[in-house]
């Protein structure tokens, strides 16, 4: 199994941040490499509901299907995917700061290796695979900060993102 897990502070409150982030539709217009998002099964955000999701990442589109595990209306929610010689497991948490009106969101990607040869892959490619799950995390969460924070909050080098 393979883990990588990412944290930002972002300068909204939860249920704002939950409103973005469920939006399936709307992805392709906060995501930077999401281009294509096509709804499969389940209506609104709920465990079931089911979309395609295609993405450019270093010029080469990549199209998988994710799916809501579970879904804790503006606290939480796990999604699952199947790739090449393995399955995903993404599990957001959206923790609020009253007192401050920010929201931490964490993201841990968990990896489980479905043969043999998926189990060796990682052993020798582990590290870098890991490197590249977490700046596209890390990506991922940026493109949410930019889609839910007024343009004033959001200044290069803050420490809370």
């Amino acid at each position: 199994m393979a883990k990588v897990a990412v944290t930002r502070t972002l300068a909204v409150p939860a249920d704002q941040v939950w409103s973005v982030f469920t939006n399936l539709a709307g992805r392709p217009q906060w995501m930077s490499t999401v281009d294509r998002v096509e709804l499969l099964g389940g209506s609104g955000f709920e465990p079931g509901t089911s979309w395609r999701e295609t993405r450019t990442g270093a010029g080469v589109p990549v199209t998988e299907e994710l799916r809501v595990a579970t879904a804790e209306i503006g606290r939480a929610c796990t999604l699952t995917t199947v790739g090449d010689g393995a399955s995903y497991q993404l599990t957001y948490t959206f923790t609020p700061t009253p007192a401050e009106g920010r929201t931490v969101v964490s993201a841990v990607l968990e990896g489980y290796p479905a043969s043999r040869a998926s189990r060796l892959l990682l052993l020798f490619l582990g590290r870098l695979a890991i490197r590249t799950a977490e700046g596209t995390l890390r990506a991922d969460l940026a493109d949410l900060a930019a889609a839910c924070e007024p343009r004033d909050m959001r200044r290069k080098g803050d420490p809370r993102g």
